[in-house]
C-alpha cells in the first residue's frame, strides 16, 4: 500500500510540473522563399542565355560584286555608297542583334569591282562565297549584271537583293534566293502612259519612238512598251532596233524625226544614251518629251551634256525629294560626302541593307536559308517607303518619274510628291 501510494504521488507531481511548465510549442511551419522581382527574373533568364550562346562571329559577313569601272561605273558608284552610308549606320548603333548569339554583330562589307563584265560578276560571287563565307550578296547595277548574279546565287543558296535592275525575266525562273526592290519592266511600261494620260487629252503626245537596245531587258521591255502604247491608244510608229556600244544613232534619229515621233522612249546605258541625245541636239530634232532609262540616272549625264541634257524624263526607282522615314537623315549624311543630296540609286541601295539587316534580325541566325525566308516576308518601312515582296522576289515599289530641269532632276510624278511640274513639250535644243 506504501508503494502504491508513492507511485500516486510521483505522478501528481510530475503532471503539476508539466502544468508549471507549459505545453511545449509547434515548431512554425516553413515560409515559401521570396518571390524573384521580373527585373530579377528577366536578369537570371539573360545571364542564363549568355552563358549558353555560342560564341558570336566578330563581324556577319556581307558580298557586295559592283561595277566601279567599265560603263557602269557611274551608277554603281552610288550602288556602293548607299550600301557603305546604311552599314555605317547600322554598325553606329552597334550593328545586328542575332538572337543565336544573343548579341548585336556589326556588318562587314566586302567589296569587288566586276569592272562592268557579266563573266567577272559570276567569279567575284563565286570567290566571295567560297573564301569570304558571306551569309548574303548585294548586287551592283545593270540588268545583265543582275541576271549573270542571280543564277549563282540560286546556286549556292544565298540570298541576293539587287537595285538599279529593271530586267523582269529573271524573276520568272523560280528563283527562290532572288529579291529586288526596284520597279520593273512592267510597272514602268504601263507606269509611263499611265503618267502621260494625266495630261490633258489634247496636249498628250501620241507618236511615240521607241529606240530597243540588243539586250534582254531592251526586248523585255521594248515589247511591253509597244504593248501598253496601244492599250492606252498610242501609235507607235518607230520601233528600232541598236547594238550598244554605238558611236552613230544618226539613221535612227533622223527616222524618228521624219516620222514626227512626239514621245520618244529609250533605255540606253549611260555612254550611249549620251551620245544619243547629243546627236539629237546636233541633228536638231527635239520630240516633245523623252524617257530614257539608266543613262540620265548618273552625274555623267549632266557633267556631257550641261544644259543640253535638260528635260529628258528618268526613272531610277527612287528620289531624294520623297517623304519617308530616313530620307531627310540620309540626305544630310550624302550632303556632307557629296554636297548634294542623294543620288537616284542610293535611296534603293541604302533600302536593301535596311531589309537584308532586318531579315538577318527576324531570322535570329545567321543560316542563309533562315535569312531568305525572313526576306520573303519582309514587312517594314525604309528609305523607300513601305517594302514587302511579291512571291517572285519583286518588290512592291511605286512607279515615279524625274525630269532634268536646269540641270537637276525634280520628281514630276507622283503627283502628291512633286518638286516640281512636268515641262512639256519640251524646248528645242537651240533655246536651252
Amino acid at each position: 500500500m506504501k508503494q502504491r501510494g508513492l507511485l500516486i504521488l510521483v505522478a501528481i507531481i510530475m503532471a503539476l510540473l508539466a502544468v508549471g511548465c507549459g505545453v511545449a510549442q509547434a515548431p512554425a511551419p516553413a515560409q515559401p522563399p521570396a518571390e524573384k522581382s521580373n527585373s530579377q527574373e528577366e536578369a537570371a533568364s539573360s545571364e542564363n542565355e549568355a552563358a549558353a550562346a555560342p560564341a558570336a562571329p566578330k563581324a556577319i559577313e556581307i558580298g557586295a560584286v559592283i561595277p566601279l569601272t567599265g560603263p557602269f561605273a557611274g551608277g554603281g558608284a552610288q550602288v556602293e555608297r548607299g550600301y557603305k552610308m546604311a552599314i555605317e549606320d547600322i554598325n553606329a548603333a552597334g550593328g545586328v542583334f542575332v538572337k543565336e548569339y544573343n548579341a548585336k554583330i556589326p556588318l562587314k562589307l566586302n567589296i569587288l569591282d566586276d569592272e562592268s563584265d557579266p563573266s567577272k560578276t559570276v567569279s567575284h560571287l563565286e570567290t566571295l562565297y567560297t573564301d569570304n563565307k558571306v551569309v548574303a550578296y548585294l548586287g551592283g547595277f545593270g540588268s545583265s549584271l543582275h541576271a549573270a548574279a542571280a543564277a549563282i546565287a540560286e546556286k549556292n543558296q544565298v540570298p541576293y537583293l539587287g537595285v538599279a535592275f529593271a530586267l523582269w525575266k529573271v524573276h520568272q525562273q523560280g528563283y527562290k534566293y532572288l529579291f529586288s526592290p526596284f520597279i520593273k519592266s512592267p510597272g514602268i511600261a504601263s507606269g509611263t502612259f499611265e503618267f502621260f494620260n494625266t495630261l490633258p487629252g489634247g496636249e498628250r503626245p501620241k507618236r511615240v519612238g521607241i529606240l530597243q537596245e540588243q539586250t534582254d531587258w531592251g526586248v523585255e521591255l521594248g515589247g511591253l512598251w509597244r504593248e501598253e502604247a496601244k492599250k492606252a491608244g498610242y501609235e507607235v510608229v518607230v520601233y528600232e532596233e541598236y547594238a550598244p556600244g554605238s558611236q552613230d544613232f544618226t539613221d535612227l534619229i533622223l527616222k524618228a524625226k521624219e516620222t514626227d515621233v512626239e514621245l520618244l522612249l529609250a533605255l540606253p546605258g549611260p555612254p550611249d544614251g549620251i551620245t544619243i541625245y547629243k546627236q539629237m541636239g546636233e541633228l536638231g530634232y527635239t520630240p516633245k518629251a523623252s524617257f530614257f532609262i539608266r543613262a540620265p540616272d548618273v552625274p555623267t549625264w549632266k557633267e556631257s551634256l550641261g544644259s543640253g541634257g535638260d528635260y529628258v524624263l528618268l526613272a531610277p526607282g527612287w528620289s531624294n525629294a520623297l517623304k519617308y522615314p530616313g530620307v531627310e537623315e540620309l540626305n544630310a549624311k550624302h550632303v556632307k560626302m557629296m554636297e548634294r543630296p542623294s543620288d537616284p540609286i542610293v535611296g534603293p541601295a541604302y533600302a536593301s541593307v535596311q531589309v537584308l539587316a532586318n531579315g538577318i534580325e527576324k531570322a535570329g541566325t545567321l543560316e542563309r536559308a533562315a535569312i531568305r525566308d525572313a526576306i520573303a516576308a519582309t514587312d517594314m518601312e525604309t528609305v523607300m517607303g513601305h517594302m514587302s515582296f511579291n512571291e517572285d522576289g519583286t518588290g512592291k515599289v511605286p512607279f515615279s518619274l524625274l525630269q532634268f530641269q536646269n540641270g537637276k532632276p525634280e520628281l514630276v510624278w507622283p503627283a502628291d510628291f512633286k518638286t516640281a511640274d512636268f515641262v512639256y513639250p519640251a524646248p528645242a535644243f537651240s533655246e536651252r
